[in-house]
């Protein structure tokens, strides 16, 4: 069995507890959150009092209640070995490239740290980080729903967040609809100024939070975009540059009702449909040869 925490399928809190840059006695406390990705480990972190309520109830009007702990943060424990100190600081570099290109309304920051990690009588570099906990609705670019999937972002915001805050006078979908052209118009700049693309081609990768913001939350594969005929596999297989430059249409198509222009450099070379099915038999070798790892049952 091994104790490499970065060749674990999950992590559990007694895992990060036992690691040597954490206090055996933190102030906050760990649990282990549902997804679990192919690039870093992922648990909340929780207000030990917040933990307490949950699982002993509060009484309020008479009734006892089991208000689930809210996290304060969310602890990402990257997979990825660096061969040297250079390699981690370059990762970091490309977290800070897309805060400036994002901002804090469309990305879940984190505070990316490289620590001194030892495993096995062995020292290594280890890259964590502490990301803001997004609340709200996840954003499947691929999803099946027909008509404004603003208005049924919306619906499904309403039901779960009866406090959802917004501009007075506003309509939710009408927000979630201004936010989403903010994010697309910032990504497009992101990809045709920096040449760089995060990964937007996953289920819960993006979340429409209760005001009607979209926040990227999954950081850590942020891919170069070259305009090459060759489809290029991040260091899993997978075509990834070209699935979330997909993606990205297909929001601009379903929130914003826009339809591509062909003139568009990206759509042009990135959507070309000879492209689009070379792109699709990879994804598909990729399914067929790199499993995901089992996620484990909440705690």
């Amino acid at each position: 069995m091994t104790t490499d925490i970065r060749e674990k399928p999950f992590i559990r809190p007694e895992d990060v507890l036992a690691l040597n840059f954490v206090r055996s006695s933190p102030a906050r406390a760990f649990r282990t959150h549902h997804r679990q990705g192919l690039r870093s480990h992922i648990l909340e972190v929780l207000d030990p009092e917040d933990l307490q309520a949950e699982q002993a109830g509060v009484v309020e009007n008479g009734l006892l209640r089991f208000p689930r702990a809210r996290p304060v943060k969310m602890f990402r424990v990257f997979r990825t070995r660096f061969h040297g100190l250079e390699e981690g600081i370059e990762e970091i570099r490309r977290v800070k490239l897309l805060e400036r290109h994002l901002g804090s309304k469309h990305m879940a920051r984190s505070e990316e740290f490289l620590v001194d990690y030892v495993s096995q009588g062995r020292r290594d570099l280890l890259l964590c980080g502490l990301q803001d906990y997004v609340e709200g609705e996840p954003l499947d670019p691929w999803t099946a729903i027909r008509g404004d999937l603003t208005v049924e972002l919306a619906r499904r915001l309403a039901r779960c967040y009866r406090s959802c805050a917004r501009p007075a006078g506003t309509d939710l979908a009408e927000a979630i609809r201004a936010r989403a052209a903010s994010f697309i118009d910032r990504m497009k700049g992101m990809v045709l100024e920096a040449a760089r693309i995060p990964d937007l081609a996953g289920v819960s990768n993006l979340i429409v939070t209760p005001s009607g913001d979209i926040k990227l939350v999954d950081i850590n594969n942020i891919s170069r975009v070259p305009f090459a005929p060759e489809i290029p596999l991040d260091d899993k297989g997978y075509p990834i540059c070209d699935k979330s430059v997909q993606a990205l249409f297909l929001l601009e198509q379903k929130l914003l009702g826009r339809d591509p222009d062909p003139g568009d450099p990206l759509h042009r070379h990135f959507l070309d449909p000879r492209r689009v099915r070379r792109v699709k038999k990879l994804e598909s070798a990729f399914h067929r040869s790199a499993p995901f790892p089992d996620s484990p049952t909440p705690q």
